[in-house]
């Protein structure tokens, strides 16, 4: 370790996993990446979505390029519907934003991605910004979580998704009269959040509160 490179193995990178998704192993932010977006994740269970249906153009994505590569195990991509078998060592190249991807594989089996928009310096995808904080959910340490979205609200006080997570880790920590201004803020941005807000669970605390949207 130095100052001029860095070697670590995977399995050491800063990560964390809800119950019953794959373990995200944050490469890019825990190692400083600023030239690139690079993320992995590993299954905890068989027959796990390891990577989750999307494209690259909807909320919260980057519009990138991407490539994907099976380190360990064995996965089944669907592109555009189109299923694809994939085993270690496998690399899928995805060039076009607007294909659906996904990628189904057993436990253990973890997929490595990098992406970044084509001809353009690198911007991290919008749902990375309130992702980082996501780790600190299972613990339930919404101290940590609150400073890590407030400090990401700052920099980028557009993103929608950051209010929303900031509301959300407010509420779980009592914070009642934040956790309502910033959900606010995040429907006043992206209206589909009330629908998400209207049953999650996060938000339970200050669903009574007169002055909750809906």
């Amino acid at each position: 370790m130095s100052d001029r490179f860095t070697v670590t193995a995977l399995t050491e990178i800063d990560g964390y996993a809800d119950q019953g998704r794959p373990l995200w192993h944050m490469i890019r932010s825990a190692l400083g990446v600023e030239a690139f977006g690079i993320n992995a994740w590993t299954a905890t269970a068989d027959g796990q979505e390891v990577i989750g249906e999307h494209d690259e153009i909807g909320q919260g994505a980057g519009r990138h390029e991407e490539l994907y590569v099976v380190v360990n195990g064995r996965a089944r991509f669907t592109l555009d519907g189109e299923e694809v078998e994939a085993a270690a060592g496998t690399v899928v190249h995805v060039p076009v934003p607007t294909v659906r991807r996904s990628a189904v594989g057993d436990a253990g089996t973890t997929i490595l991605v990098i992406g970044g928009r084509r001809g353009e310096a690198f911007e991290v995808s919008p749902w990375e910004y309130s992702a980082e904080a996501l780790r600190f959910w299972p613990t339930g340490d919404w101290e940590r979580a609150i400073a890590v979205l407030l400090r990401q609200h700052v920099e980028h006080p557009e993103n929608a998704g950051v209010l929303y997570n900031l509301a959300c880790a407010e509420a779980r920590f009592g914070r009642t009269d934040d956790a309502l201004e910033h959900l606010q803020q995040a429907i006043e941005l992206e209206p589909r959040f009330l629908d998400n807000a209207k049953d999650d669970g996060d938000l339970a605390s200050i669903r009574e509160n007169e002055r909750f949207p809906g």
